[in-house]
């Protein structure tokens, strides 16, 4: 049985995910702020243990990562206006946690970000979401220049109907939606497939089942 950390423990598509990994036979391991949402998660099947995202150093993600064989970063900033948040949660979570993992010893990390990153920002771009999109764009190269074994997953602009279980994966594909709950199916997915190492993929609604998306994906 594995432990997978899960970083931002208690977002949206962690929630999800947490489930999939216990039927997949793994622990995910949920790094979360607060105690109070200790019991919500545990419901889920996760182990719990306690990291603030933003005031804890690489030091203490990397104690937070302790027996653990890979890591999701699946946080975000969330949609508060906080243009100092995106910085915080998504880059510099993100730049801690691989460095957490070095320190660990954990070469798996799987990371979530965000469809179209790397396009050039216009001038009319609000900041907030110029900002997010920095932050996701930094983490992701960083990442890419690491020693890790890498997944970057790309997903477009998520919804949270129920799962579809029917997906489009590859590195450059046209924007569109996809649910939370596929994306953790994804997630879920990716980190026991070592060929998805060194993948960046776009995820959206498509036509495949998981499965077939990524060999799909895989063979080009």
């Amino acid at each position: 049985m594995t432990r997978i950390a899960v970083v931002g423990g208690r977002g949206q598509v962690a929630r999800l995910l947490h489930p999939l990994l216990v039927e997949s036979g793994h622990t995910p391991v949920a790094l979360v702020r607060d105690e109070g949402d200790r019991a919500e998660i545990e419901a889920l099947g996760a182990e719990v243990r306690l990291l603030d995202l933003e005031e804890q150093d690489a030091v203490a993600y990397a104690a937070a990562f302790k027996e653990c064989e890979a890591v999701v970063f699946a946080a975000g900033g969330g949609p508060d206006g906080n243009i100092e948040r995106k910085r915080a949660v998504d880059l510099e979570g993100s730049l801690k946690a691989v460095e957490g993992a070095q320190r660990a010893g954990i070469a798996r990390f799987v990371q979530i970000s965000a469809v179209g990153v790397d396009d050039a920002l216009g001038d009319d771009v609000e900041p907030v979401w110029a900002a997010y999109v920095e932050a996701k764009r930094d983490a992701d190269a960083a990442l890419r220049a690491s020693h890790l074994a890498w997944t970057i997953i790309r997903p477009g602009r998520l919804t949270d109907e129920p799962a579809t279980g029917l997906v489009a994966l590859g590195p450059d594909l046209a924007r569109g939606d996809v649910t939370r709950a596929d994306v953790a199916a994804v997630v879920a997915a990716v980190l026991d497939d070592d060929a998805t190492v060194g993948q960046q993929w776009v995820l959206v609604e498509g036509d495949h089942q998981v499965a077939d998306a990524i060999r799909a994906a895989l063979a080009g």
